[in-house]
């Protein structure tokens, strides 16, 4: 059964103009938000062709890490508040058809499309590295979240907009992760606020891994990404899923039980076999991901 989310996106289908995908290494992709004029806000443009991207690499057997970034000076705006997702530039045919796009079940769809982009970067079995090259707001700060990693350029700066735009601190999954991330103190300020943080508290918070000069947190994200490439696919898939299931498990020995049967899963692959091999012999693996 279509979602919302999913009929939003059906209607009107991705262009690709506003994420460029490209492959920097084998096994890594890089999705670059490509709206440099607006600081890569989101627009139903973007929205759509993030999705898409994202769709894309779900399937793609061969990508084994991705690396999210802004083009520009910027790695995401938020919420293109110039040119809004929910924004249909046609003519309403009538005054039904004016009121239906105005209505809460047309604001519904477009809400959850925006929101949906964070389970989606979650539920990849390919770790996300985002490296934040400036400014990720509102629903930039959600991207760079929903992430398994980030790396910041010295000119990053992180902050939950909403509440600065009239609405609640909590959207799009933030008010979930943030507190899991550098604990619910802190997270309750900065959703109160909406206040920045720069690069030096992010690293201090724990908010992002590595703080890097400008200009070079793509490169250092593909660093990271290849550390990643080198262990096998289905053992860094389970990890990154693991990882983000402890977060949710009610204790310690169901958090025990979970990896006991992940061990005993990966433990039974050729790959596994493989890496151990490979070290002995002090050679590269190999891998097949079987």
């Amino acid at each position: 059964m279509l979602t919302d989310s999913d009929a939003y996106l059906r209607d009107t289908p991705a262009s690709g103009r506003t994420v460029r995908v490209e492959e920097p290494a084998p096994g890594v992709r890089l999705l670059t938000l490509d709206r440099e004029h607006r600081l890569n806000a989101m627009s139903g443009e973007l929205i759509k062709d993030l999705h898409a991207a994202l769709d894309a690499v779900a399937a793609d057997e061969d990508c084994r890490a991705v690396v999210l970034t802004g083009a520009g000076r910027a790695f995401c705006a938020g919420l293109d508040l110039h040119d809004p997702p929910a924004r249909d530039a046609t003519p309403a045919a009538s005054d039904e058809e004016a009121a239906r796009r105005r209505s809460p079940q047309a604001a519904m769809h477009v809400q959850q499309a925006i929101a949906s982009l964070v389970p989606k970067l979650r539920n990849l079995r390919q770790p996300v590295i985002s490296a934040v090259n400036g400014p990720a707001s509102g629903g930039g700060f959600a991207l760079a979240l929903a992430s398994d990693i980030r790396v910041a350029a010295v000119s990053a700066r992180f902050n939950a907009a909403f509440v600065r735009i009239g609405l609640s601190g909590c959207d799009i999954g933030v008010s979930w992760l943030l507190p899991r991330l550098i604990g619910a103190g802190v997270s309750h300020e900065l959703l109160l606020t909406g206040r920045f943080v720069d690069a030096a508290e992010a690293l201090r918070l724990g908010l992002v891994s590595r703080v890097v000069e400008d200009g070079a947190v793509v490169e250092a994200a593909l660093e990271t990404a290849a550390l990643i490439c080198a262990n096998s696919p289905m053992g860094v898939w389970m990890t990154k899923e693991v990882a983000w299931s402890q977060l949710e498990v009610g204790s310690l020995q169901a958090g025990i039980d979970l990896e006991n049967r992940t061990q005993i899963l990966t433990s039974h692959t050729r790959d596994q076999t493989e890496q151990i091999t490979a070290f002995l012999q002090r050679r590269p693996p190999d891998y097949t991901n079987s």
